[in-house]
């Protein structure tokens, strides 16, 4: 029977100390390592109105009750807000929509710099609709999109927020979800973020039952 072992052999260990080494080494080492990484396409309103969407890697669901979910926002170089953390701050809400394969590329044109104010999801060729329960748009061609209130939002530093959010709607395209309320990764088809550009599709899966109490 095969074994899997857990020993780690002398010379078989390549190790860093994290408090000396450069936000950018540490960077490189957490988002190669911490994967796959979903894909949140955040899209917001700023306070004149105006739509803007741009994808965030830093991103997961903590909590069922409350449904809270957090997305990483990194500040501009000189410390200003980027849209989404100004349009967040400014209106409380955004909506986290999942990226498909399908849409993959249109959420890499909503990753490019703009001047703000610039309408990213035209850009990108994605449908813009309105929030039923927020101001902030969901996307018609996402395959699930969540309608979150700012719950709480952490300062790390002088460089990126931890923005969490209370999930307050949920869209799903036709098909997704059935009466049970289990959700089809075949139809979400979901994308996640590997290390530098590479990004990886949920299709290749496996089943692992939970373990039975002792």
């Amino acid at each position: 029977m095969d074994t899997c072992s857990t020993e780690i052999k002398a010379g078989e260990r390549t190790a860093f100390d994290f408090t000396t080494l450069s936000a950018r080494e540490r960077y490189k080492l957490m988002i190669g390592t911490i994967i796959p990484r979903p894909i949140a396409l955040v899209t917001t309103v700023d306070e004149h109105g105006r739509y803007n969407a741009a994808p965030f890697s830093f991103f997961n669901c903590l909590s069922a009750d409350p449904p809270i979910l957090a997305i990483g926002v990194e500040h501009n170089p000189d410390m200003s807000f980027k849209d989404t953390g100004h349009n967040i701050r400014m209106t409380e809400v955004f909506t986290v929509n999942i990226v498909s394969r399908a849409i993959a590329e249109a959420m890499h044109v909503c990753g490019a710099r703009y001047p703000r104010g610039m309408d990213e999801l035209k850009k990108a060729g994605l449908t813009a609709m309105p929030g039923e329960k927020i101001a902030a748009p969901w996307i018609r061609e996402a395959p699930a999109a969540f309608e979150c209130r700012r719950h709480v939002t952490l300062e790390l530093g002088r460089t990126r927020q931890i923005i969490m959010g209370e999930i307050l709607f949920a869209h799903y395209r036709e098909g997704a979800v059935d009466t049970a309320m289990h959700v089809d990764p075949d139809v979400i088809d979901a994308i996640a973020r590997l290390g530098g550009d590479t990004c990886a599709t949920i299709r290749d899966r496996f089943e692992m039952l939970t373990p039975a109490p002792v």
